[in-house]
């Protein structure tokens, strides 16, 4: 495991102060991969979070270029980079942050083609993809690579998050055992309320990585910020599962 520098002992100080998190959370961090899928309203916040709190190598996943409606909440894109592709506006965005961070940018969405690649190169997951079609193919291989996955998804002013080890916790698949039917692309969205499940689910990645905290391991934080309510509550692993019963 590489140490910590004097640079980023300075830089972390702060965060090394938590309980239980520390020098060797923060060794943890700098050693760790993680990819996040999508750098959109839910995965720019996330990315982001995580190179300021000191991850040491983010593979990113998003295909496509800046347009206009991505300003409202992709907080890694800007409007001098409309046009361009999304996932080096991320880089280059990550990098003024934190020039320390290694970042494999990939200029494709999460298929069942690539995802067994993508998963392989990270210790961990965080799942920002709008569409279950990446969602169930990143579930898929993080169970047959028993690598741990955050599930983070928004609709309007409502947001979810749980965390998947395979093994120990239901996955994605015993939750939507098939896409719902009622999901759509497009939805209505504030950037405010992606930021905010954004920053839980690189939370959680933070937890899981360094091994300190309560990650929310077969539980699912639920939140309306419409009322401002927040709830948890227990999920139940699918015994027959096709993806993780044999896990």
């Amino acid at each position: 495991m590489h140490p910590l520098t004097d640079e980023e002992r300075a830089v972390y100080e702060w965060q090394m102060w938590s309980p239980g998190f520390g020098e060797d959370g923060q060794r943890r961090l700098k050693n760790a991969s993680v990819l996040v899928s999508r750098c959109g309203g839910l995965g720019s916040v996330v990315a982001y979070e995580l190179a300021a709190a000191g991850v040491g190598r983010l593979v990113l996943a998003h295909a496509g270029v800046v347009k206009p409606s991505d300003l409202n909440r992709q907080l890694l894109m800007t409007h001098a980079w409309l046009g361009r592709p999304r996932v080096e506006s991320a880089r280059r965005r990550l990098l003024e942050l934190n020039p320390r961070l290694d970042i494999v940018a990939v200029q494709e969405n999460v298929s069942e083609e690539n995802a067994a690649g993508l998963v392989a190169q990270a210790d961990l997951t965080v799942d920002c993809a709008p569409l279950f079609s990446e969602r169930f193919a990143m579930n898929r291989q993080s169970v047959a690579q028993a690598k741990p996955i955050v599930e983070c998804a928004m609709y309007d002013l409502e947001a979810t998050i749980t965390t998947v080890v395979p093994g120990r916790t239901p996955c994605l698949a015993c939750l939507h055992p098939s896409e719902p039917p009622q999901w759509k692309r497009e939805f209505p969205v504030f950037g405010a309320v992606s930021g905010t499940v954004g920053c839980m689910a690189a939370m959680e990645a933070i937890k899981v990585i360094a091994g300190f905290g309560d990650p929310l391991l077969g539980r699912m934080a639920q939140i309306d910020l419409r009322d401002m309510s927040f709830r948890t509550f227990d999920l139940q692993r699918d015994e027959s599962c096709p993806v993780c019963a044999s896990a």
